[in-house]
């Protein structure tokens, strides 16, 4: 025991003792001290959460020096060159994409602030999984990106280590380390023992160990080198690892750690050896996967994994890889070698814990190490992945293993490193094959009973969950490296295993469609389906085709074509398809057909190989073609509702396969594929194909009755579009055949600009990602931003009335619009239908404004098409045949005749294709055909393949097949009325006529190609007779032949069409295309009309013979008349169709008028601002005109006057306010403070002073008095205010009542009394009764009268002598006491109790005319501060100040102001001196201290209303005198003695002249003079020297300072007046405001002469004699005790003028907030809060929902907008960018006022681009907050139930 106390009380003197032993040459006896001594101390039986050993160990590590100085000096040898700062997840990092190599790359703040990247491509960003700082590291980044610490710092400066510094750590931290090792080995058990398992617990008592690691890698390079000594030393780790013999602990230890490495599935090679002999069957049994090791039967833990997923391995049909030689031990063998490589190990057990992450990661500066660790982590793979799959947490464990993986892989020295070495690649694919296999079913597609092919099944986790995206994430990561990618590419066999690995998907996730009942469950698998093809078959081909773009790596591409179309054989072998596909199913995942797509694109576009050498014969090609087209006729389908029953998630899937992120993997490569096949294929083959599978076969008969066996009547048309859109998309898409990367960025770009605005943010997410990077990095491409500003034209982002606020946006310029829109671009890239009809809304209006196409909807205009790369001319051929000409013929027939189902689009698509086929010409070399055409079977038809000659050939009859019941029959039955030559001559049309069935020629052409006899196959099908005729099986039987006469030509049927369209006879005259050469530019855009002269002129030029048929049918101008057979049914089949589509367009037109009238109904009620367009409601102002007023109800309708009985009143939001207390003196706003040494000082500020002036009061005088002299509501003063609206009280409540019923989610709360205006919907919670007009007093109410002033004094006494009459009971007065209670309840009853004795009359009497004041006051300062404008601005149409008047005055006529103390007599009489008074009783308020506009408002108030005018006039005058006497001496309180002496005696002299009582000298002499009697007013400033005592006061400085303190009180008077009488305000300038509101108050009779500019006093009015009254006054003050004369000089020297309230400064740069606050710890609770804010109206730093900031339930913001800003809280989000609205129980988010350099808002920063301060919107929010209009202008409110 005492040995024990001895150690332990002397750890320094023993660490330094043993460290002198160990540092002799002789060191023996030392090192068998040291370890006995660890052997005591590091006892692994000792429970972890002991710390003395780990005291030990820092004490003997350090020496005698302290652990903390030990930390210092190891540093200074640092000679680490890296950052290498390792972090975890929610980290704030930066990447920038031009000093990057390494897409992964990234750098901490410190580093990224030290190093230059102005105007670089760089973002900020929140680690998803973690990462480390790459600075200094130039295998993945430019040096020129180094920050100044790792570009300086080279290693060579560093002194070397001395030896004995460290010598300690390498003998102590080995058995530091082997004793963590046994802790995590003895802590593990198994998943599936019964023990409680509880691995957090084990980790958690290690927590300090591991910490002291981590501790010790950040001491720098030096002792990094030590660990990695240490961590790979093999023999150490030998002698240390079993444990000596006798210790048993150890041996135990180290036969748990052997289990452990068992149960994993992992046997140690030396074990292998002895169980593989025993079975010699294993590989042949389980074919591939058994030398892939996975499936050994040996091994019992994979049996257990078989029976865990619930599927035997019967069912399970396992595929035969080819057998590959890999090594079998890739799976399942592990040895470990040093402590490195099982603490790895034990890393993985337990999930990845991540300080062991971290401290793993720390270590990754030392290069030995780092390579030693990759290695490791390679050769534990196949162990990761294994824990990974069964792990229950696995997303953390995901993120986890890519923050180790990504810092070793994106190094390409180090992948190519341990691909060479430790066969990385092999390793990684076998992985894959493992992992897709445990989650593989059988392949329903095609044919299900006997299909041999397997697919994963998408609905399990591991694809569900993405489990596998750590796996795929490093192997695109590897691949991204030139070297690995070769080698990759160059190894045939691992070549061969991932074809395999893409065929899992091939096929994965099969839709079969519902045709009787609707889907019961929806599966949203579709999700992960499109997710794994996205990220592990497409992201791998994208990493690989980066690789091979140059003519020397042929080669590889000539491999993986060959594979890709081996391994697509065995798939079409092994689902047992043919030719025929089997019906009602697709697939939209067909990754081996999108790997060879790509590789071929690529082949042809950079390599220059021949396509010819790399496509398959004939036969292959069209079982290639099959499922892709199949997916673009499914697309159609689901567009027509076919697919129904499936449920939403098809459509999910339609439209993910073409979103932006996955078009470019999926339907380009798809499309691409099918150009690729129709250009070798025979064209008419591969056209009735495309009809055939679209099911529109039978439709395109001449016949006006068909049947179609496959869809129904309304879904013909949408599939008869889908069918002639693809088409024109198949041969006018070139993305991949022959455009450059520009020109595809730049069409990309275009058709994503033509549907709608876009930022660029949402832009550079459109636009496909691979082709065309936009980062700019590679090469040759131009860059982004470029093309981004070529295109379009920057829209700055702007504000709209409704408060919403308008992103910075990007617009076509009009030469976009004009030359570049691709309608068919557009077709191909919209998710949504309504984005086609956008961009088509969007072109109209652009032509309709550019004046070049005004009347009628604009047709899609035609676009010229780059020409096509050599290799694909044959694509060309599509438009030169046969088969599509006759289609063409019979569709523009059709239309024509206005058979049903066709539409506009239709046509529109035939005549794309017309002039598609015009434009692009194929070269005739066919003459060896000619003698062969008799066979064919429509050779009757037309003659040849060329269109341009096929357009002028006259067809005469046709043979159709119709049902019995056809019109064209019975007209068939007559025989023709004719002599016997025309009957013979009828006979032979009949041979002539023609026949035509897409079916019966798709099934010849496919016969001839697999080279049947050729002639069979034309007997089969050619029919002799109508009797012999191929028929489709399964279609009834009662169908007849019957010959249309027909009589025309492609050109003849455009020619009527036209005249159709403009429904003219002759629309064309016969020498119009002499007209047409004059002006060839006309046709670019159009409609329908155009377009058809477009075609026809081009035919014209381009042939004589199309040019004279032109000419010869526009000569014999006819009529379309239907043919003879089918006259009377075209008029029915105007049929349900057409009518419907007549009753759709009426409906539009009547739902498009309803829309505007609504519109402009809201814009007139809606709009807050504007004053001009509300129905006058100045309510002041009318009461003048009319007798009595009338209110509207918005409610009922009723117009009528407000009574007693049934009052009307204003809807009304009451709101506490402190706007006016946050004023400060200057009108700069405070800055918000960014570093530590700013603060902000809220002293200054109107409602501090205010406060201050008060208690200052009360401290002297008596509280009631107290009271009466200045007003509150600085802070949470109450302000009212109105739409405008008014309704009828119990209107208003049966309303409320409704409103509390309804269930609906209302963003306010009724129970609280809110509401919306019934009429125009503005947010309130208040009805404010308006008083009964009467109209007989109005008249004299305001004559103005003769009167002297001193009647009016003596009149205005005895009114106010008047008792408080009690209003009788009535409706209208229990209303007006309701307002009363809902003004008290809107604010605190902190902000209305200032009084000593709470809650009594005078606090109430404060309160009441403090809400006046409160209201007057804002109102100016919604006008600017003063009343220079003059009018009513829009303030004033809102205000209600009038109504509220009325009820304020009828509360306080209930307090009478006790004669006694009526300051009234005080202000008009000269008293006699009273001392009466008792000493205890305080005096009362000097008249000098008062408030002028307090008492004014008092007056008002508490005389009988209505007041008079003239009785208000004279209360603003005899107010003035005291509010000037009041200004002369704060005046004079500001002189210097010598000054005050000076004008005391020039003004004495005047003091006898006649109007001495207006001159400003003789009364400042006067005061001046009463004041100096006692000394100690004017001496308390003499020891500060007075300020402004430098510059002298001359007259003109004088009359300006008094004006300035006299014209808040005049303001406010006027202000008063115009709503109490409803005078005009007129604006008047700036410097003669003072004598404009002067003159509008009746103080000053005229205009001032100009000779006289000292006006302010002759605004004087004295009852008496003016020095009596002043000197009275003065005695007030001067009679105060001498103690209080210091502060009572305060209260004299007052400052009335207040600069208009502002929000905080912010600076320019949102990162200079970011920076200082988004790391700075909260004042309350000491730590970096989760989501700090910030008040912008004080600059306070709270937690936004924090917890540990609760105050009575309440978190800290909404508490401090409660303190702050009386329950509004304006706080920007620091994480987040944006700011948050609280506007008492409510909150919303209000937008950004920072924006990017693109106008931009980055909400949560996910973008992480500089923002900047948009001065606009930053405006815009310091209006809403000064003119209290949040709740009007932002609409998404919610409750915030005081948890933020």
């Amino acid at each position: 025991m005492m040995a024990a106390l001895q150690l332990r009380r002397d750890k320094k003197s023993t660490a330094a003792h043993l460290k002198s032993d160990l540092n002799r040459t002789d060191n023996s006896s030392g090192v068998r001290q040291l370890q006995e001594l660890l052997d005591s101390v590091l006892n692994p039986e000792k429970p972890p959460a002991d710390t003395e050993a780990l005291d030990w160990c820092k004490c003997l590590i350090a020496g005698e020096e302290g652990f903390e100085e030990f930390c210092k000096t190891v540093r200074s040898y640092d000679n680490a060159t890296l950052c290498g700062l390792v972090w975890t997840a929610n980290f704030v990092a930066y990447r920038c994409r031009t000093c990057g190599i390494s897409p992964c790359m990234s750098l901490c703040a410190e580093c990224f602030n030290n190093g230059d990247h102005t105007g670089h491509d760089f973002n900020m960003f929140r680690s998803q999984a973690g990462g480390a700082c790459d600075c200094g590291d130039s295998n993945v980044m430019r040096e020129t990106g180094f920050c100044r610490r790792h570009r300086l710092r080279t290693g060579e400066n560093v002194p070397s280590v001395p030896r004995d510094l460290l010598l300690m750590s390498e003998m102590v931290l080995p058995r530091f380390i082997i004793c963590i090792i046994q802790y995590l080995r003895d802590g593990y058990t198994e998943p599936d023992t019964s023990a409680e398992r509880d691995l957090q617990k084990v980790l958690q008592q290690l927590e300090p160990q591991i910490t002291f690691l981590e501790e010790l890698t950040k001491m720098g390079g030096a002792m990094r080198t030590v660990l990695t000594k240490i961590l790979t030393n093999q023999q150490t780790f030998k002698d240390l690892s079993m444990g000596q013999e006798e210790n048993v602990f150890a041996k135990k230890n180290y036969e748990n750690y052997l289990s452990a490495l068992k149960n994993s599935g992992l046997v140690s090679v030396e074990e292998k050896a002895q169980t593989g002999a025993a079975e010699p069957t294993r590989g042949s049994e389980t074919g591939a996967l058994g030398l892939l090791g996975a499936a050994a039967p040996s091994s019992s833990e994979s049996n257990k994994e078989e029976d865990q997923d619930g599927q035997s391995i019967g069912q399970r049909k396992r595929v035969k890889l080819s057998s590959s030689t890999k090594d079998p031990s890739i799976m399942d063998s592990l040895k470990h070698k040093c402590f490195l490589e099982e603490l790895l190990f034990w890393t993985i057990k337990y999930e990845f814990p991540q300080k062991m992450v971290t401290f793993l990661l720390n270590m990754l500066p030392d290069q030995d190490y780092k390579i030693t660790f990759t290695k490791t982590f390679v050769q534990h793979y196949a162990f990761i992945m294994k824990t990974l799959m069964k792990s229950q947490e696995s997303d953390t464990m995901s993120n986890r293993i890519v923050h180790i993986s990504v810092q070793l892989f994106s190094n390409e020295d180090l992948a190519r490193h341990v691909t060479e070495e430790c066969q990385l690649l092999d390793i990684m694919v076998t992985v894959l094959l493992y992992m897709m296999e445990s989650c593989l079913i059988k392949s329903e597609l095609q044919d299900e009973e006997n299909s041999r092919h397997v697919v994963v099944n998408c609905s399990e986790a591991l694809l569900k969950n993405n489990t596998y995206w750590p796996l795929v994430s490093d192997f695109i990561n590897i691949l991204s490296h030139q070297s690995v990618a070769k080698k990759f590419l160059e190894d045939h066999s691992l070549l061969m295993l991932w074809m395999s690995f893409v065929s899992f998907f091939q096929g994965m996730n099969l839709n079969k469609r519902e045709l009787s009942e609707h889907v019961e469950f929806e599966s949203q698998t579709y999700y992960a389906a499109f997710a794994a093809e996205l990220e592990a078959c497409a992201q791998p081909m994208w990493s690989l085709l980066t690789h091979c773009k140059v003519k020397e790596t042929q080669e590889y591409t000539k491999t993986v074509v060959r594979y890709c179309l081996e391994t697509l054989q065995i798939w079409f072998d092994a689902i047992g398809f043919v030719d025929e596909l089997a019906p009602n199913q697709v697939t939209f995942h067909l990754p081996l057909h999108r790997y060879y797509a790509m590789f071929l694109s690529k082949a042809v576009k950079c390599q220059g190989l021949d396509l010819e050498s790399l496509l398959p014969d004939q036969e292959m090609l069209m079982r290639i073609m099959v499922h892709p087209l199949q997916i673009q006729a499914s697309l159609s389908e689901i567009h027509s509702n076919m697919w129904v029953r499936n449920g939403l998630q098809i459509k999910g899937q339609a439209m993910t396969y073409v979103q932006s992120h996955f078009c470019n993997s999926m339907i380009d490569p798809d499309i691409f594929l099918l150009q690729v096949c129709a250009s070798r294929l025979d064209p008419d083959y591969f056209i009735s194909s495309v009809f055939e599978r679209f099911k529109v076969v039978d439709l395109l008969t001449m016949a006006s009755v068909h049947q179609n066996t496959a869809l129904d009547g309304e879904q013909e048309r949408p599939m008869l579009e889908g069918a002639l859109t693809f088409l024109v998309i198949l041969s006018s898409l070139r993305i991949h055949l022959g455009m450059a990367d520009d020109e595809i960025l730049r069409a990309e770009m275009v058709s994503q600009l033509c549907m709608n605005d876009r930022t660029h943010s949402s832009l550079l997410d459109l636009i496909p990602e691979n082709p065309n990077p936009k980062s700019g990095i590679v090469p040759g491409s131009c860059s982004f931003e470029e093309m981004l500003s070529a295109v379009a034209d920057f829209k700055a982002p702007v504000f709209e009335l409704g408060g919403s606020m308008q992103q910075g946006m990007y617009t076509p310029k009009a030469e976009v619009w004009e030359k570049e829109f691709d309608p068919i671009m557009v077709i191909l890239r919209t998710v949504y239908r309504r984005d086609v009809q956008s961009a088509m809304d969007r072109y109209s209006a652009f032509l309709k404004q550019s004046g070049m196409h005004t009347t009628g909807n604009p047709w899609p205009p035609y676009k010229e098409r780059t020409p096509l790369h050599p290799c694909y001319k044959g694509l060309d051929r599509l438009l030169h045949c046969k088969t599509l000409h006759i289609v063409i013929f019979t569709l523009l027939y059709k239309i024509w005749l206005d058979h049903s189902n066709m539409s506009e689009h239709v046509l529109c698509m035939v005549l794309y294709l017309i002039e598609l086929g015009l434009d692009n010409q194929v070269e005739e070399d066919k003459g060896d055909e000619e003698p062969c055409i008799e066979e064919h079977c429509h050779d009757s038809w037309f003659p040849g393949t060329n269109l341009l000659s096929n357009l002028h050939h006259v067809i005469n009859y046709v043979r159709v097949r119709v049902p019995e019941t056809a019109p064209e029959v019975k007209r068939e039955r007559e025989p023709p009325a004719s002599t016997s030559a025309e009957a013979s001559n009828f006979g032979q049309n009949v041979r002539e006529a023609q026949v035509f069935s897409l079916v019966a020629e798709r099934r010849r052409k496919f016969q001839e190609i697999i080279n049947r006899s050729s002639t069979e196959a034309s007997q089969a099908v050619r029919p002799k007779s109508s009797s012999t005729r191929w028929v489709p099986p399964g279609t009834p039987p009662q169908l007849v032949t019957e010959i249309l006469e027909i009589h025309e030509s492609m050109l003849s049927l455009l020619i009527k069409l036209h005249q159709k369209l403009s429904a003219k006879q002759n629309s064309l005259s016969a020498t119009w295309l002499e007209d047409m050469d004059a002006n060839p530019n006309r046709h670019a855009h159009g409609d329908g009309i155009t377009a058809i002269e477009r075609i026809l002129t081009k035919a014209a030029t381009r042939s004589h013979q199309s040019k004279r048929s032109i000419q010869e049918i526009c000569g014999k101008v006819f009529p379309p008349v239907a043919p003879k057979k089918n006259s009377p049914t075209a008029k029915k089949t105007m049929d349900k169709e057409e009518r419907r589509q007549r009753a759709r367009e009426r409906q539009q037109k009547l739902l498009a008028e309803f829309a505007s009238r609504q519109k402009s109904f809201m814009e007139t009620a809606m709009d807050v601002e504007s004053p001009d367009t509300e129905a006058a409601m100045d309510l002041g102002a009318s009461e003048v005109k009319e007798s009595e007023v009338l209110y509207d109800c918005v409610i009922c309708g009723q117009s009528g006057p407000s009574t007693e009985d049934r009052p009307t009143g204003l809807v009304v939001l009451l709101q506490a306010s402190s706007v006016l207390g946050h004023r400060c003196k200057s009108d700069e706003a405070k800055k918000l403070p960014t570093t530590d040494e700013e603060r902000i000082y809220p002293a200054d500020t109107c409602g501090a002073a205010h406060d201050v002036r008060l208690a200052l009061m009360q401290s002297f005088f008596k509280d009631s008095s107290c009271l009466q002299s200045v007003s509150i509501g600085w802070d949470g003063g109450v302000y009212v205010q109105t739409c405008g609206h008014t309704l009828h009280i119990d209107c208003h409540k049966s309303y409320m009542e409704s409103l509390r019923n309804d269930q609906v989610m209302q963003g306010f709360s009724v129970d609280k009394g809110e509401f919306t205006c019934p009429l125009c919907r503005q947010f309130a919670n208040s009805v404010l009764p308006c008083r009964p007009g009467r109209s007989t007093e109005v008249v004299s109410w305001h004559m103005p009268s003769n009167k002297k002033t001193s009647v009016l004094v003596k009149e205005v006494e005895d009114l106010q002598e008047q008792l408080g009459f009690f209003p009788t009971e009535s409706n209208l007065s229990k209303e007006m006491e309701l307002v009363i209670k809902d003004i008290k309840n809107t604010t605190q009853r902190k902000y209305m109790d200032y009084g000593k004795n709470p809650g009594s009359p005078d606090n109430d009497f404060l309160f009441m005319y403090s809400v006046a004041r409160t209201n007057l006051e804002l109102e100016l300062v919604h006008r600017g501060g003063n009343l220079c404008s003059g009018g009513a601005s829009g303030a004033a149409k809102r205000s209600c100040l009038n109504q509220l008047f009325h009820v304020l005055a009828m509360h306080m006529r209930l307090y009478s102001i006790d004669s006694a103390y009526n300051p009234w007599t005080r202000l008009t009489q000269v008293a006699p001196s009273r001392d009466n008074c008792l000493d205890d009783e305080r005096p009362e308020v000097p008249m000098l201290f008062r408030d002028c506009p307090s008492l004014l408002i008092i007056f008002v108030l508490t005389m009988p209303q209505p007041l008079r005018k003239e009785h208000f006039i004279c209360l603003v005058r005899m107010l003035y005198n005291l509010q000037y006497t009041q200004a002369l001496a704060a005046l004079s309180a500001k002189f210097s003695p010598e000054e005050r002496q000076a004008w005391s005696t020039s003004g004495t002299l005047k003091k006898n002249a006649f109007n001495a009582e207006k001159s400003y000298e003789a009364l400042l002499s006067h005061v001046i003079t009463e004041l100096s009697k006692v000394k100690t007013v004017y001496d308390v400033n003499t020891d500060e020297p007075s300020m402004l005592s430098s510059s002298v006061w001359s007259p003109q400085s004088i009359e300006y300072s008094l004006q300035q303190f006299c014209l808040p009180y005049l303001r406010l008077s006027c202000l008063l007046q115009h709503h109490l009488y409803g005078d005009n305000l007129s604006g008047c300038p700036e410097e003669e405001e003072f004598s404009g509101l002067a003159g509008c108050l009746g103080l000053l009779d005229a205009a001032p002469q100009p000779s006289n500019p000292m006006y302010s006093a002759s605004c004087l009015d004295w009852t008496v004699s003016a020095f009596d009254l002043m000197s009275q006054w003065c005695s007030e003050v001067t009679g105060l005790a001498d103690t209080q004369a210091e502060k009572s000089m305060t209260l004299l020297v007052q400052d009335l003028q207040w600069a208009s309230p502002h929000l905080l400064h912010l600076p320019d740069n949102y990162n200079t907030i970011f920076q200082y606050y988004h790391k700075k710890a909260c004042t309350a609770c000491k730590k970096v809060p989760k989501d700090p804010a910030l008040c912008l109206v004080c600059g306070t730093f709270v937690c936004l929902k924090g917890l540990c900031c609760k105050q009575h339930g309440i978190c800290e913001c909404v508490w401090h907008s409660q303190h702050c800003g009386a329950a509004t809280g304006i706080f920007l989000l620091i994480n987040a960018s944006v700011i948050i609205i609280i506007r008492g129980h409510r909150f919303c988010l209000w937008g950004s006022v920072y924006l990017d350099a693109h106008g931009e808002e980055d909400r949560d920063l996910r973008r992480g681009k500089p923002l900047f301060l948009c001065v606009e919107r930053y405006r815009v929010l310091e209006q809403q907050w000064v003119s209290h209009t949040f709740d009007h202008i932002n609409k998404r409110w919610g409750p915030h139930y005081n948890g933020l």
